[in-house]
């Protein structure tokens, strides 16, 4: 097999495609909408069509908001007799039809290699990467670094200061090496991913469009101590939310309510999507901060996290410091010990003897 036969191809998106090879396991489809003529965004009556447009097709239907979705079209092959690139050029003319929405699509045996496959892709292009080891490993081999999901600039140029500037070296690199550089835990995620190995499946979801929590106070309350320990509380319950949904928080906006009835609203984008309580804690503490809330007198505190994603859609930065990385340990902990015991079973130390 030469390299090009090997690399992602545009699949021809008129019915009756030659199907591509091994489309038994190549089942996964990625899907990115482009808005319609005349408009920068969706919509959420788009999104929403669109969403329906694939569930005519197949239930397992994962949304990515704004504008992508996964798609696991494992149990639609024999029941429509087409391949999963066939599945796709499908997709995309009812979208077009019914909503003048046109698509790029990445199809490959899992999420990761989907997703990478459409990359870039123009509108249109149905880009179908075959299943088999060695199809896999030549698409990967001349990726840059960036390319996978979690390394970010600073991961990227770590690891090119060691020669593993490309997918194909990292996914080379002993084991070992990339755990000193990273981190157990993260060298060992790269070195699966450069490899295309993802276990996470599609998972059926709904679009959630923001997530939110307000505190009010018992009385008027002048303290900002009182007041940032509200916004840690909200944080906290925020980010657990967003985690346990898979979902990832692109902005936050905060709402503070005066005694006056009156509010102020701010609303700040974060660097990188997230559901890190940490991340959240500092971006509500920084918007707190400027309000200047010296002598206001506050009624109620909310917190909402917008633009939400995919969690695997986030592209965090491979964890560079060992203080971060226990800190997401220790919040995985958490979690497992809230989904056991109760939401009370742990919590921030900030939170202790809160009244």
């Amino acid at each position: 097999m030469t390299q090009a036969a090997a690399a992602a191809s545009d699949a021809a998106p008129a019915p009756g495609a030659v199907p591509a090879p091994g489309t038994a396991a190549t089942r996964v489809l990625h899907l990115r909408f482009h808005p319609p003529a005349g408009t920068s965004t969706l919509g959420e009556d788009v999104y929403a069509g669109l969403l329906a447009l694939l569930g005519e097709v197949t239930p397992v239907v994962q949304a990515l908001p704004p504008d992508a979705a996964l798609a696991d079209v494992r149990g639609s092959l024999r029941y429509f007799g087409r391949t999963a690139a066939e599945l796709a050029a499908l997709i995309r003319v009812r979208a077009l039809a019914r909503h003048g929405t046109d698509c790029t699509v990445g199809v490959a045996a899992n999420p990761l290699l989907a997703r990478m496959a459409g990359r870039g892709g123009p509108p249109g292009a149905v880009r179908v990467l075959p299943e088999e080891p060695e199809a896999v490993a030549a698409f990967l081999a001349g990726q840059p670094a960036e390319a996978l999901d979690g390394v970010g600039s600073a991961t990227a140029e770590l690891l090119a200061r060691y020669g593993l500037d490309t997918v194909g070296r990292i996914a080379d690199a002993p084991l070992g090496t990339l755990q000193r550089l990273l981190g157990a835990a993260a060298g060992r995620r790269l070195r699966e991913r450069a490899r295309g190995v993802d276990p996470a499946p599609v998972t059926p979801n709904a679009p959630a469009r923001s997530v939110g929590a307000e505190r009010r106070f018992d009385r008027d309350e002048l303290d900002p101590a009182r007041q940032r320990r509200a916004l840690l509380s909200l944080t906290d319950e925020l980010g657990a939310r967003l985690r346990g949904d898979r979902l990832a928080a692109r902005s936050l906006t905060l709402v503070v309510r005066y005694a006056d009835r009156s509010t102020t609203t701010r609303t700040r984008a974060l660097p990188e999507a997230t559901a890190h309580t940490a991340a959240l804690t500092d971006a509500a503490y920084r918007m707190h901060a400027a309000l200047g809330l010296q002598r206001a007198r506050v009624r109620a505190v909310s917190l909402r996290a917008e633009g939400l994603i995919g969690a695997e859609l986030a592209a965090h930065q491979l964890a560079l410091d060992p203080a971060d990385e226990r800190a997401r340990r220790l919040e995985e902990v958490t979690d497992r010990a809230r989904a056991l015991f109760g939401p009370t079973a742990a919590g921030p130390a900030g939170l202790l003897g809160a009244a």
